[in-house]
């Protein structure tokens, strides 16, 4: 009898490679459909459009898949930036967040109209 970590670790593994498939798949149809009629470029393979696939991850959202944003780091980072501004003074609360909007047009947490944010 297979432990059942063993069960969930080989339905995983196959919903990624089902998964990569069909977006490699995707990827190819699609770059073959449009790319050589548009910018007269090649035909893709297979696993060409895997490789352009893997590289469009790597080069757009980094290095680790696992990442998406709004990971433990992110809640790490935020964590001590609170800690930081609740160590500050209410005079150095405000010069660094006139630093800040000098810096980087806005203060994050403040909307204004012209960034929308």
């Amino acid at each position: 009898m297979k432990p059942w970590w063993m069960w969930k670790l080989g339905k995983g593994l196959l919903f990624l490679a089902v998964g990569l498939t069909v977006f490699g798949a995707i990827v190819m149809t699609l770059w073959n459909a449009l790319v050589p009629e548009l910018f007269g470029g090649p035909l893709l393979s297979f696993w060409q459009a895997m490789g352009l696939l893997a590289l469009s991850h790597i080069l757009l959202r980094g290095w680790t898949p696992w990442r998406h944003g709004h990971g433990w780091r992110d809640h790490r980072w935020k964590q001590k930036f609170e800690e930081k501004l609740a160590a500050m003074t209410p005079e150095e609360r405000e010069q660094f967040k006139e630093e800040w909007k000098r810096r980087c047009g806005y203060y994050p947490g403040e909307e204004t109209k012209e960034t929308g944010r």
